[in-house]
């Protein structure tokens, strides 16, 4: 019999891939309001496993998303601190004006996930209009979906000791180096096929490698932690979005958290 579920998800691999590539070549506003999007739709499944996808917790949620989307876009980043502020009174006021009719957790959740989905995601911007940042971005990538690959593929050979049994049976601690070593050696690979034009950094091969390490330790805390909160809601998808990966947080999981850090290690080295 045939596997289909093989070429769904190979099809839905190269397309996704197909898009990723057109918006971090283009960058600017296309990838902007791309990346804006796709914080929109994982807000929404993060509401969605919450039961409040249709309550004013999730409108005052996707209210703060956009408004704090216009500030990234005018380059407002002084105003984020108090902007987040005056959101989490806003959802406190939610919460305690209609009480019973909520519960801690749902306004927890709606404040968390301004933080998890859009202002994580949207690094992914910032490290493009930085100084060389057509180049950089891609350290997202490789700390995310690159150790990911090197992961399953060490994994698969060598795995022995379980790194997380309960979350997720099939990682091993073998996978997790495997991982981290191959995101440094692609790194430091992609970094010496471009050096001439990657600037703003006096050692490229050496800071890539780093970046692509320390990216890919945190990958795998994204891509638990995402295990760990449908664990908990007790849903193997957030979604049907992507044919045969789930939803926008069960595909860019890991991608939420490397985004960050790429971003202050390039900021920084």
């Amino acid at each position: 019999m045939k596997d289909t579920s093989f070429w769904i998800r190979f099809r839905s691999s190269v397309i996704l891939m197909c898009i990723t590539i057109a918006a971090m070549v283009l960058g600017g506003e296309v990838l902007f309001f791309i990346l804006f999007g796709i914080s929109c739709i994982g807000l929404m499944e993060l509401y969605r496993v919450l039961n409040i996808q249709k309550s004013a917790f999730a409108v005052i949620g996707y209210l703060a998303c956009t408004g704090y989307y216009a500030l990234i876009y005018f380059n407002k980043v002084e105003a984020i601190f108090p902007y987040c502020v005056g959101f989490l009174l806003v959802v406190m006021a939610v919460y305690v004006f209609s009480f019973p009719k909520y519960n801690s957790e749902q306004a927890t959740l709606t404040f968390f996930g301004l933080f998890y989905v859009a202002i994580m995601l949207s690094f992914i911007y910032r490290i493009r209009i930085m100084e060389g940042g057509a180049f950089i971005v891609w350290l997202a990538f490789i700390g995310s979906w690159g150790s990911d690959t090197c992961a399953y593929l060490v994994g698969r050979k060598i795995g022995k000791h379980k790194m997380a049994p309960v979350l997720s049976p099939k990682k091993s601690v073998e996978g997790l180096f495997g991982g981290i070593l191959g995101a440094a050696l692609i790194g430091f690979i992609y970094a010496t096929c471009l050096k001439q034009y990657i600037t703003g950094f006096a050692n490229p091969q050496l800071s890539f490698a780093i970046i692509g390490g320390c990216s890919a330790i945190i990958s795998q805390i994204g891509d638990l932690a995402a295990s760990a909160i449908k664990r908990n809601h007790e849903i193997k998808d957030y979604g049907k979005l992507i044919p045969g990966h789930g939803g926008i947080l069960d595909r860019f999981d890991s991608l939420i958290f490397t985004a960050p850090i790429v971003f202050y290690l390039a900021t920084i080295l």
